[in-house]
């Protein structure tokens, strides 16, 4: 509009603005404007009258010497304009300013554009020497002339500076790398022009290029040179201006051109080394991640998160073709007169690759709001008022006509469109910074990465905004933030062992998207696992404690009992083994259920409520933690050798980290040394309450000792796989936790005294052990805090079943007519005290209230602890695994003290295993770090991220 009423003026006419506007506190009128610009200004404070009345209106003209049908009023609200056209003046409604111009030219008679559209003089920073730029097009293109040569730069884009050149009436687009130091592999302009090159007779509409040249001598840095192709570039996804129907060809034009590009083949037009194949999808990410934190300026919460999370999220990729890298709208250039696409431009990003990344990409508009200062969106516009094809319809255009079903994964695809966007506006946000940016809008950008993060964020957690709920096809898209849509037979290829005993993958359901809170709510196959594991422990566990327990206070403690190796047979025949291991560590369900941590919480609980069915169905510590470790970071060697006879529960194992003479609630204040000798570890140290290192079925030690006592403090630290049987481990006594022996794996003090050790077990290389023990370690904290539940859970029944009178069932169990449930007592009778059932006690209600609240309370805050790392990872769940440490052993104490209490001494005894419940409630307390650590980490992160 300025430019219009420059060429206005020039002419010879008047411009006048008629403004609603206000006086400020100082009394001056608020009207940000150029006065300059105008012959006559008339404001709504000053005259006291506003637009629509009549008056002001009148009195505009009078300023101006016109009549009505003299003048042209333009103004984008309908009422403001009917007015005027009341009044018998010419009206134009601007809804978009280009638009508004052409009519504006339309009722003049003249052009109010100057030069190429969308072009500006080139910015001082942007400068290139144009005579050496003119020898060089004079030697290419083959042409003699004296004239001029004409410079201007495109006022859009933000990667490689473009350049409109008209030489000799030749029109002519230069695009070049920025100067400066760039980001590794950022700006290929090498790559665009050949593909585009390539792409020149294979039916995709692209520019024809003329020439590279990597001769940085000629304007500064590497460069080619295209045919200028003259079109409509739209730069505002909703298309103001142009009818609905209109809107709909467009993006159907565009949605038909991008097919196009995935129709190529890439060995038909010499592109078959474009790119690599497979395996897209991983590098892509690990290339954004690598350009965002080249250009890192400050900690951004939630590309943190997501850099934890897309890694553990890939879809499976089914395809690969030709990739834009960068389909959007602006990126087309369209027919002045028709909705068709002369030329595809931008392709700096293009590989091969998933075609569905340019699907998602070009649905960045539907959300992103229209006010989006650098790629506008439409979010907040009704797209059924536009004609504009919502993403899910868009979508389906293209499956239909590419010939293929609708993706299950569309949620990662948008989280990670969402993600590299802004790793590309941190990008140039760091080029602003140092002046290389092509826009002059650039430092804007450094204010928006952290939004459009936090937009990819929002997909990731809540599942892409409903995406695609009602798709209208036979096989509707799931909508889970995951990859776990798999059927068996995708996941198990014939002839894999699996070592889950569970007999059918789990298929995507609510619990992966959403909390599940109760055990009923889970998906059918893992609500029927758990009913089937619940069934195990009335039928087999609960009946079984007092033998096991007998066997534990007997002269053989130290040898496992014979019946929980069979209890362990049957779990197995039942498929309830190996639940523990979470899917993201084990996608291909190759050792464990694939169960999420979710899932897992309420089966591990459920375990909880016995002190033996863990060990029974293999999903005891330390072995869960162990084999995990060995599943995320052992290698095949490794695994073969260690990993297979824990799946397979031929052997036990032990992880040795804490010291005696340290505080070892600090990892990285351990002082065993690991020190390198010719093809050996030797290991030095004192280590002790290393469980389970008594069992005789221990076979491996994960050990944690220094290899370099002088690197980084979290680099100091390697972790070792030490087999059991080494010369130099030396046993130097139990330990026991207020009494307990816990046999046959007990606790150990323990000394290694040159112990020497392969080199090939070494875990993942030197210096990486503080990394794996918190990999380790998080995992571990749930199922501990899960099983904390189940103590309290039963401990709670107890006590209930002790105060309250006996029932008909109870009657039954007491003649040993019944199999008792776990919550039953073989010696269930009303208890009276001071002449009143205790059921009637007041304290005693009071403390089964408050019991249920802190169980309930507990709960809840451990499964959101699961469920964020479910969806986040490990590395983002530390602030909700740091406060289920601090709460729920400290809640399993009280409710289990509670319980000891209103048993009174019978409490105290191994009759009943509330002394072992809250003998394991308080040691952990310490395992897995003091509640003091865990406090000072939720503070830390608390005053981090929440001020």
């Amino acid at each position: 509009m300025t430019e219009a009423i420059t060429q206005i003026r020039a002419k010879g006419l008047q411009t006048a603005v008629l403004s609603n506007n206000f006086y400020l506190p100082n009394q001056k009128s608020f009207l940000p404007l150029d006065r300059k610009q105008f012959d006559v200004v008339v404001e709504s404070c000053v005259e006291g009258i506003c637009k629509p009345d009549p008056r002001i209106y009148k009195l505009c003209l009078e300023r101006l010497g016109l009549q009505p049908s003299e003048s042209i009023f333009l103004d984008d609200l309908g009422p403001n304009v009917k007015a005027a056209a009341s009044l018998g003046i010419h009206t134009i409604k601007v809804n978009d300013p280009e638009t508004a111009v052409k009519e504006l030219e339309a009722l003049l008679g003249f052009t109010l554009r100057l030069g190429v559209p969308n072009t500006q003089p080139v910015r001082k920073t942007m400068e290139i020497p144009k005579d050496s730029l003119k020898k060089y097009l004079k030697d290419l293109l083959g042409i003699q002339t004296t004239g001029p040569l004409e410079l201007l730069q495109f006022d859009h884009g933000q990667s490689n500076p473009t350049y409109y050149i008209s030489l000799a009436n030749r029109d002519l687009v230069l695009r070049k790398k920025p100067p400066g130091t760039l980001l590794p592999s950022a700006h290929a302009i090498e790559r665009e022009f050949r593909i585009m090159k390539a792409l020149a007779n294979a039916g995709v509409p692209v520019p024809n290029v003329l020439d590279l040249c990597e001769d940085s001598s000629v304007v500064g840095t590497p460069f080619y040179v295209m045919e200028y192709c003259p079109g409509l570039i739209y730069k505002d996804p909703s298309l103001p201006g142009l009818e609905p129907s209109h809107r709909r060809a467009i993006y159907t034009a565009m949605n038909t051109v991008l097919c196009k590009i995935h129709s190529v083949d890439p060995q038909a037009v010499g592109l078959e080394d474009y790119g690599k194949q497979g395996a897209y999808i991983p590098r892509q990410v690990r290339t954004w991640v690598k350009q965002y934190r080249a250009s890192e300026t400050s900690t951004i919460p939630a590309m943190e998160r997501l850099i934890e999370w897309l890694p553990l999220h890939l879809p499976h990729q089914q395809r690969t073709t030709l990739v834009h890298g960068d389909f959007r709208l602006d990126n087309l250039v369209f027919h002045p007169e028709k909705p068709e696409v002369l030329a595809v431009l931008d392709w700096e990003l293009s590989t091969l690759g998933d075609p569905l990344i340019d699907v998602a990409y070009s649905c960045l508009a539907h959300y992103l709001p229209s006010s989006f200062p650098v790629l506008r969106g439409f979010n907040d516009c009704d797209l059924t008022q536009l004609g504009i094809p919502a993403a899910e319809e868009y979508f389906r255009m293209y499956c239909l006509q590419m010939g293929l079903p609708p993706t299950e994964n569309w949620n990662f695809y948008m989280a990670f469109s969402f993600f590299r966007l802004a790793a590309i506006l941190q990008g140039v946000y760091w080029r602003s910074l140092t002046g290389q940016a092509s826009s002059a809008h650039a430092e804007q950008t450094g204010k928006l990465t952290e939004f459009v993060s936090n937009l990819a964020w929002d997909f990731a957690v809540k599942e892409g905004f409903r995406v695609f709920k009602e798709m209208p096809f036979k096989n509707p898209l799931t909508r889970s933030c995951h990859t776990w849509a798999r059927s068996q037979s995708q996941w198990y290829p014939i002839g894999t062992r699996s070592y889950s005993s569970v007999p059918e993958a789990s298929p995507a359901h609510a619990s992966r998207g959403g909390l599940v809170i109760s055990p009923e709510s889970l998906s059918p196959p893992v609500r029927e696992l758990y009913h089937r594991l619940k069934r195990f422990m009335e039928q087999h566990v609960y009946p079984a404690e007092p033998e096991l327990q007998s066997h534990q206070a007997s002269a053989a403690r130290w040898s496992p009992s014979p019946l929980i190796e069979d209890l362990k047979e049957k779990a197995k025949a039942e498929g309830l083994w190996n639940l523990f291991l979470p899917l993201e560590a084990d996608p291909e369900k190759k050792y464990g259920a694939g169960l999420t941590n979710v899932e897992y919480a309420h089966l591990c609980e459920l375990m909880g409520t016995s002190l033996y069915a863990p060990e029974i169905c293999n999903c005891s510590a330390p072995d869960t933690g162990n084999m995990e470790l060995l599943v995320r970071y052992g290698t095949e060697a490794q695994k073969a050798r260690w990993l297979m006879p824990l799946l397979e529960g031929k052997a036990r194992s032990c992880f040795a980290m804490t010291e005696p003479q340290v505080a070892s609630s600090d990892a990285t204040n351990i002082e065993a040394s690991i020190r390198e000798e010719d093809s050996f570890y030797v290991i030095n140290g004192h280590k002790w309450w290393i469980t389970g290192i008594l069992d005789p079925r221990c076979q491996l030690c994960v050990f944690m000792g220094k290899t370099d006592p002088h690197a980084p403090r979290h680099r100091q630290q390697s972790v070792l796989l030490v087999p059991m049987d080494t010369p130099g481990i030396k046993i130097i006594r139990p330990l026991t936790v207020y009494g307990l022996e816990d046999a046959p794996g007990g606790h150990g003090e323990v000394r290694f005294e040159h112990v020497h050790v392969p080199k090939e077990n070494m875990v993942l290389g030197p210096g990486r052990g503080f990394e794996i023990a918190q990999g380790r370690l998080g995992p571990g904290r749930i199922h501990h805090c899960m099983r904390l539940i189940g103590f309290s859970e039963r401990a709670l029944a107890l006590m209930k079943a002790r105060i309250q009178p006996p029932t008909a069932e109870g009657r039954e169990q007491e003649r040993g007519l019944r199999r008792p449930c776990f919550h039953w007592s073989c010696r269930v009778k009303s208890r009276v005290a001071f002449g009143k059932p205790l059921v009637e006690q007041g304290t005693v209600l009071a403390d089964i209230a408050q019991s249920r609240v802190e169980i309930e309370q507990a709960r809840l805050l451990v499964l959101r602890a699961a469920h964020v790392m479910d969806l986040a990872g490990n590395k983002a769940a530390a602030l909700d695994i740091a406060m289920i440490k601090m709460v729920a052993p400290s809640m399993a104490s009280r409710v289990i003290d509670r319980a000891i209490q209103a048993f009174g001494a019978a409490g105290l005894s191994s009759d009943y295993p509330l002394a072992q419940f809250f003998t394991w409630a308080r040691a952990l307390r310490f395992a897995d770090g003091p509640d003091e650590v865990h406090r000072a980490t939720v503070a830390k992160l608390e005053l981090k991220h929440r001020i």
